[in-house]
């Protein structure tokens, strides 16, 4: 069945072909980035490496996968969104093939990079469902695919700890090779290509200042904790980071086709977007961070959990997540996505306040109750945020406007961790655990009142910043942005 919505036909039974691609897909990539985590000391012994090396596994993948987004997201917007999204995800299944193969540490290393180069399939996937996909659908879909990164993280833990415990760490990315496969099939299969190219050359000058700019920074981010922040190597790379943005800046400014143009980057509903997106990042993996700890920490400095019994009790949260997603993309062009960009918000950072201080007090089922109502918070104020991105950027450029935000999601992914080690670094006592034959540290209830302080106060800003947005859809009404300018769509 057709339908014509805003002087464009939507075939029905192709977007519906379509969502399950789209919503499966961070099923994928949280199932084989998840169960990285609980396989990196595995991996560790297997090449004899220390600690610090074996951090570059997921930091190589970060470094690579945050340039790829902004420039695979152009080639999108200039060649055509399925293209480049076959192209990224056949980059991401060809790394994963690579990756349980790996004879030594340099081998997974390369093979990690050519994995990073599919981390642009979600800035192509979220713009493909704003271009194919009947305007009122749109935030369904989307709150479907953030969902589906919850549950994925929560499916993934438990089960890779079990996998590489009972078959090597090797055999987490030989089941996942076959499930990428399929999806690459299912997506060249299904999908159809964008009904809108923006020709034009690469800004490869963009690129390489790009490069420049966004690689020292992560790098520097990343190796913080360990070295020192106040390191000559820290503080060397951050400065040429900043010269990178400053270039990058100059050079955008006068480019004839610009990598990232930065008029429509800068306006004011992708801006606030772009920042809340890199802080709400941040944000949750701080607290991604505590939860691990208070889960398997022994008593009575946390709730002695193993890997797996922390994924399954994790487990009511995804359960939310997968309601609340679908159903605040339903309601949000009856209520707004301001409303609920802000109810969100507001709900994370109360949750989290409470955790800053009563984390350690707190019974098993009070705490997983906490964090249940702290992760429906914020999946409201996500699938939020990227309706009001898709809805306010033309679609001649959504691929690299969503790729633009990928860059600032990954730079408050990385900045959270870095940030949340170095408070447990800070912040611990020396316990002596039989048959270890050193005393290990263990983080304070100050740690945890720091980090989840933190994130309250950051949710806090957000829910603030989000007053500043310029409402998309309410009242049944989705107002967007088109090529020619704005329209106003009727929804029901």
């Amino acid at each position: 069945m057709e339908v014509t919505k805003n002087n464009g036909t939507y075939d029905m039974a192709y977007a519906k072909r379509a969502m399950l691609v789209v919503v499966i897909l961070p099923l994928l990539v949280m199932y084989t980035e998840a169960m990285l985590t609980p396989a990196l000391p595995t991996i560790q012994k297997e090449f004899g490496i220390n600690p610090n090396d074996v951090s570059w596994v997921l930091t190589i993948y970060l470094l690579v996968g945050t340039v790829s987004a902004a420039i695979l997201g152009k080639l999108g917007d200039m060649y055509g969104k399925k293209r480049m999204f076959l192209v990224a995800l056949g980059f991401y299944t060809l790394g994963v093939i690579l990756n349980g193969f790996a004879p030594s540490f340099q081998w997974l290393l390369v093979s990690r990079g050519i994995q990073g180069l599919g981390m642009a399939i979600f800035p192509l996937a979220f713009s493909l469902v704003r271009e194919e996909f009947p305007p009122e659908m749109v935030p369904q879909v989307q709150g479907m695919i953030s969902a589906m990164f919850g549950v994925g993280m929560v499916i993934a833990l438990p089960l890779g700890a079990y996998v590489t415990q009972n078959f090597g760490w090797r055999w987490t990315y030989h089941s996942a090779a076959p499930f990428a496969v399929l999806m690459f099939i299912l997506a060249w299969r299904v999908l159809r290509e964008s009904r809108y190219v923006n020709p034009g050359k690469l800004d490869w000058p963009g690129a390489l200042f790009l490069v420049w700019a966004v690689v020292p920074a992560l790098v520097a981010v990343t190796r913080a904790p360990t070295v020192g922040w106040r390191a000559e190597q820290t503080l060397v790379l951050f400065g040429v980071s900043i010269v990178g943005v400053i270039a990058l800046y100059l050079w955008e400014k006068r480019a004839d086709n610009p990598l990232i143009p930065l008029d429509i980057i800068s306006s004011r509903n992708p801006a606030i977007v772009n920042l809340g997106i890199m802080f709400a990042a941040f944000g949750i993996s701080m607290m991604s961070q505590a939860n691990t700890y208070i889960f398997q920490m022994k008593p009575p400095y946390g709730f002695g959990k193993t890997i797996l019994e922390s994924g399954l009790l994790m487990t009511p949260m995804a359960g939310v997540m997968l309601v609340v997603a679908p159903l605040a993309g339903k309601l949000m062009p009856k209520i707004g996505a301001k409303p609920l960009a802000i109810t969100g918000a507001l709900t994370a950072s109360a949750g989290l306040a409470l955790l800053s201080q009563y984390a350690t007090q707190l019974s098993l089922t009070q705490f997983v109750a906490l964090i249940t109502v702290v992760g429906a918070g914020i999946t409201l104020m996500n699938v939020s945020f990227i309706n009001v991105l898709v809805f306010s950027v033309p679609p001649r450029v959504m691929g690299v406007a969503t790729g633009a935000n990928g860059l600032f999601r990954n730079f408050g992914s990385t900045w959270g961790p870095a940030i949340a080690g170095t408070v447990m670094s800070t912040y611990y006592i020396l316990v002596h655990i039989p048959q270890i034959p050193v005393p290990i540290k263990i983080p304070t209830e100050k740690a945890y009142e720091v980090l989840f302080g933190t994130s309250a106060l950051v949710y806090l800003f957000l829910a603030l910043l989000s007053l500043a947005i310029v409402e998309v859809m309410k009242g049944g009404k989705i107002h967007e942005v088109e090529n020619e300018g704005e329209k106003e769509i009727t929804v029901g």
